[in-house]
């Protein structure tokens, strides 16, 4: 849980700061899906949720 929120935090302020800045490319598109599909908690959320978590959990293992 403190993971998702940490996620929902770091990606508004991507987005944020990606919208003020003007750019439009594929990373702050990224940005901005991930944010969405991790607020709207739709019927993918999970499945991403899924991911992000596996995905912290390779990186954690790393270090």
């Amino acid at each position: 849980m403190a993971l998702t929120v940490s996620l929902v935090v770091l990606a508004g302020i991507a987005v944020l700061v990606l919208l003020r800045t003007g750019y439009l490319r594929i990373w702050p598109a990224l940005a901005a899906v991930l944010f969405g599909f991790t607020l709207a908690s739709t019927g993918i959320a999970p499945a991403i949720s899924g991911a992000i978590s596996s995905v912290a959990g390779w990186i954690s293992q790393l270090g």
